[in-house]
């Protein structure tokens, strides 16, 4: 675009009143159901710890000459950490529609900041959470979408479908061979790189074909903040929603114990040294928090830009943002 016309909006006013719609369906979704709207910071003192994760920085004032700098703040890059100590609070079931921001995230679904909505379901199992976000997107696609079926199968599954490979006892040898079929350069990734390349270029992109799609049963070393499934120590209570081969949602049956979040921020930060990335130092609060005591819940985000993107038919991010990140 001509330098002097990137002041315009990227997305047409059409589809800004469709964003517009999409959130008020939203939110009536949640009024209708009791569930509370909360409203975090954007700016917090604790960044995520997730390797995969860039957290932008943000220095609020330059220190005076001969002083200390201050202590950098952080762009959210989720309200997960602010919205479980507001459910240790007893706040109950609570949801946010809210911008984070992401660094290192460009392209077709990606935008460095973009929309969430995220929610918190007190005594809800994981398949109870399902049910309900898919609920919500079929009232957010609207009836153009009323066919699309609705499926779920479990991470072991969905690799069996579509790689003949069994993620849980497949050697590493096969999995870098099959993932350097499939382009990784990388010499030195671990299992879990290896598994997540070929999800994320080989079976991701292949689910949710005219339907829902839900992957449960990830492995355990991909549970992030959900717990271990009793019945299965191999497996993470966690979810995500797939819809043509987009990845829409993220969910969990919420990790309770304050030790084992502990011990997983000093897991994540192993990986971070192993990968030459700043450490981060764990979120006490939110340690607190759980310390306090975590009721019984299950959480997800869902991704608002991509959902709408869906709505619209859109093939770009930038379709249903006002100002992407380029031209804010």
């Amino acid at each position: 675009m001509n330098p002097g016309e990137d002041w315009r909006p990227s997305a047409t006013p059409l589809a800004l009143r469709e964003r517009a719609a999409l959130l008020a369906r939203a939110r009536e979704f949640f009024a209708a159901r009791s569930v509370l709207e909360v409203d975090t910071p954007l700016l917090v003192n604790s960044p995520v710890s997730d390797v995969h994760i860039a957290s932008a920085t943000v220095a609020l004032a330059e220190a005076p000459p001969g002083a200390a700098a201050a202590a950098p703040l952080y762009l959210h890059t989720s309200p997960e950490y602010a919205m479980k100590r507001l459910l240790a609070a007893g706040c109950g079931d609570i949801y946010q529609i809210c911008h984070v921001v992401r660094g290192h995230e460009r392209g077709p679904l990606h935008n460095p900041e973009f929309t969430l909505i995220e929610w918190y379901r007190v005594g809800f199992p994981l398949t109870a959470l399902m049910d309900e976000v898919e609920a919500l997107v079929r009232v957010l696609l609207g009836p153009a979408h009323a066919e699309r079926r609705s499926e779920r199968l479990s991470y072991r599954e969905a690799f069996l479908r579509e790689l003949a490979l069994d993620p849980f006892d497949v050697p590493d040898s096969s999995l870098r061979e099959t993932a350097r079929r499939l382009g990784l350069k990388s010499r030195g990734a671990n299992r879990d790189e290896l598994l997540e390349f070929l999800m994320g270029v080989a079976v991701g992109p292949r689910l949710g074909s005219g339907a829902l799609t839900f992957i449960h049963g990830y492995p355990a070393t991909q549970a992030a903040l959900a717990r271990l499934d009793p019945r299965d120590a191999r497996t993470a209570l966690r979810f995500e929603l797939y819809c043509e081969g987009v990845e829409l949602a993220n969910g969990f049956h919420e990790l309770k114990s304050s030790a084992e979040q502990r011990a997983r921020f000093e897991r994540d930060n192993e990986e971070r040294r192993r990968a030459g990335l700043p450490v981060r130092p764990p979120d006490e609060r939110l340690l607190a928090a759980l310390a306090a005591g975590l009721p019984d819940c299950a959480g997800v985000a869902l991704g608002f830009d991509r959902t709408l993107m869906l709505a619209l038919g859109a093939r770009h991010i930038d379709a249903v943002l006002c100002f992407p990140t380029a031209r804010a």
